[in-house]
């Protein structure tokens, strides 16, 4: 197990060809899972940025749901952040900054239909191993349509990082 969320745990797992991924598991037991694994799924399968942190498969049943994700070798920002065993020089800071921006960017604007992530933390925030900051976990996200009414979730965000203005639109 590399870490744990609302909605599950997240392990480390290697494939016959060698291939690390990260397996997000979802608890069944928490009535919001459902919701929040049809969420991610349906907000993921239509996304595709150098800055998002790609889903290589998904795995459902009536008793296991789960995602196979690109592993992130140097895990999340919040380690860098609220750790003193670890440290970010201002390039790598800047170059955080810049990609988390490209993909909210890509989010907002790059995409057929909008999506605002509602729990931009630094905990979903991953790293690779070149220091590359991808955008993680849609389980709390809006689907913006044409009229940019709001077209699916609104599961449980993060007090402090959750969007506070429910009813956001994307507008310039």
């Amino acid at each position: 197990m590399i870490g744990s969320e609302s909605f599950g745990s997240v392990y480390k797992g290697v494939l016959r060809s060698g291939t690390v991924n990260a397996v997000k598991v979802f608890n069944l037991q928490l009535d919001a899972t459902f919701k929040s694994y049809d969420t991610e799924c349906e907000v993921l399968r239509s996304l595709h940025h150098r800055n998002l942190v790609k889903v290589i498969t998904s795995c459902s049943n009536l008793d296991f749901k789960a995602l196979v994700l690109e592993y992130m070798p140097n895990g999340s920002l919040e380690k860098y952040l609220y750790s003193h065993n670890y440290f970010l020089d201002i390039r790598q800071r800047l170059s955080i900054m810049i990609a988390v921006t490209c993909a909210l960017e890509y989010l907002h604007h790059g995409c057929l239909s909008p999506v605002i992530h509602c729990d931009l933390k630094p905990s979903n925030v991953l790293l690779d191993e070149d220091m590359v900051a991808h955008l993680s976990d849609f389980g709390v996200s809006k689907l913006l349509g044409e009229d940019k009414g709001d077209l699916y979730t609104k599961t449980l965000a993060t007090l402090g990082y959750i969007v506070p203005d429910t009813s956001l639109s994307v507008a310039d």
